[in-house]
């Protein structure tokens, strides 16, 4: 199982990138989605990487990776919903 997985990442990552190589130089912007997954190949920003684990104004449980392909946890939202609610609430 865990070899399938790593096969259908790698094939899912390697026609990320070969949809970008297939676009004129001017036209790639190392982001967008694939197979219904979001991808990502810029480099990476701080902001970015906050976004993806650290976002408490975002709703999402699961944000785009700040570089790659697929989804990350939003650990903010997470906290929110696994916190026990107040006495009396």
């Amino acid at each position: 199982m865990d070899r399938v997985a790593l096969a259908a990442a790698i094939g899912v990552t390697a026609a990320a990138v070969a949809k970008e190589l297939r676009r004129p130089v001017e036209e790639r912007t190392w982001q967008g989605r694939i197979a219904g997954l979001p991808y990502d190949f810029r480099p990476p920003t701080l902001a970015r990487v906050r976004a993806e684990y650290w976002d408490p104004e975002n709703d999402a449980l699961f944000t785009p990776h700040a570089f790659g392909v697929g989804y990350g946890v939003n650990l903010a939202r997470l906290a929110r919903l696994v916190r026990p609610l107040p006495p009396g609430e």
